[in-house]
């Protein structure tokens, strides 16, 4: 079926943490969310189908995970990105974030230090910090408008206290899709220094046409036994609230600590919802997601048309993936907590400030463009009518 990605929907007083919960976390009114990475678009309607099946059945007991939804995961893993995985690898947690908390606790001590590399989604740093970890940070380098990895910094900062490293694949913010000789060397330092790499992978399934996303643990038998590859529908479908991501354990030994620390969590059932949606989108969902990448990879091509033609001092960091684009602000002059407020003040646009990303993201804001196009320019809009007006106040002065 043909799907509108053209339709606004009216996200308000719908319990929606984008739209109903901007204006008491950035403080100012009449604000356009442009922040927290879900869409704005309806799930798969086969997804939708299936939810509705399983309300109309009525009984929303203890649920289990039947053979079927592996076996979707399981084929989609297969058919989309060619990695075979087994029934036995697949975990459950209730979302990635929650997940990478659980494997810093099962997998670390306190005091153990974990490598990061910025500027990075934030909750990397949370679950770190929150859990009594130490960061090192092995910061991104960004050379002619794109971000690369700094192998011989992350090799000067090893010792025998890192224990893990969690790598963006997708990178987010950045949008990069990291090749496999990046992922390989990057492999191979952590195996010369007995280092578990942690990847989330929740972004992969939304590569732009001219890229390819490998999973980590599908390159080798060697990086498989030495990786933990963190999954999940929510991104790809629009299921976050949802609750359901597929963490994939290939080695036996690693994945025994997962479930010890679950089943201590009694964190052993899985959303009623959750499973039949996974599973529908998995086996009933491709439709739907190559129209909403060619949707969102048009969004790219018109925000970035738009900001080169009428919008001085902010470039565009092209992404390669996912429907967040991450802008370069710092020719507009400000410092972070002036372009925080000007966004919030003047825009009057919800961005993701870049310096939440940890070093490296001063200056830069995040955008959701996984929106009706006409969102997409109204936020450009708003921006650009704000920067004219800054401007020329700067001149009367």
């Amino acid at each position: 079926m043909i799907y509108n990605f053209d339709k606004e929907i009216n996200r308000y007083n719908s319990a929606s943490a984008k739209w109903d919960e901007t204006e008491n976390l950035f403080g100012e009114k009449e604000l356009l969310p442009m922040w927290v990475a879900d869409m704005d678009f309806k799930s798969p309607e086969p997804v939708i189908e299936a939810i509705k099946q399983k309300a109309e059945h009525g009984v929303f007991g203890y649920t289990t995970r039947p053979d079927s939804f592996y076996e979707a995961i399981i084929q989609w893993m297969k058919e989309r990105h060619s990695w075979n995985i087994q029934k036995e690898w697949i975990c459950f947690s209730l979302g990635v974030v929650p997940a990478l908390s659980y494997i810093v606790q099962a997998y670390t001590n306190p005091g153990d230090k974990i490598v990061i590399q910025p500027p990075v989604y934030y909750p990397f740093t949370n679950v770190i910090v929150e859990n009594g970890r130490q960061i090192v940070h092995n910061q991104l380098k960004f050379e002619n408008g794109q971000y690369k990895m700094d192998f011989e910094d992350l090799r000067n900062k090893l010792d025998e206290d890192v224990k893990m490293l969690i790598l963006c694949n997708p990178h987010n913010p950045s949008g990069r899709v990291w090749t496999e000789d990046e992922l390989v060397e990057l492999g191979n330092i952590c195996i010369e220094n007995n280092i578990l790499i942690v990847s989330d992978e929740i972004h992969g399934d939304l590569v732009f046409k001219g890229k390819t996303h490998i999973p980590f643990a599908a390159i080798s038998e060697e990086f498989a036994m030495n990786s933990i590859v963190c999954t999940a529908p929510s991104k790809t479908f629009n299921l976050a609230g949802l609750q359901t991501s597929n963490i994939i354990i290939p080695n036996p030994h690693i994945r025994d600590k997962f479930t010890a620390l679950m089943n201590k969590l009694a964190l052993r059932h899985t959303n009623t919802f959750g499973i039949v949606a996974t599973e529908s989108a998995y086996r009933y969902g491709e439709e739907w997601l190559e129209q909403a990448l060619d949707y969102m990879q048009k969004n790219v091509e018109f925000l970035t048309e738009y900001i080169e033609k009428n919008i001085e001092g902010v470039k565009v960091i092209k992404p390669e993936a996912s429907y967040l684009v991450w802008l370069d602000c710092r020719e507009l002059g400000f410092d972070k907590e002036e372009l925080q407020q000007f966004m919030l003040k003047e825009a009057k646009v919800a961005f993701n400030q870049g310096y939440t990303y940890g070093p490296g993201g001063e200056g830069f804001i995040r955008v959701n463009i996984g929106c009706p196009r006409s969102i997409v320019h109204e936020g450009l809009e708003r921006l650009h009518k704000a920067i004219i007006k800054s401007k020329n106040f700067a001149a009367k002065k």
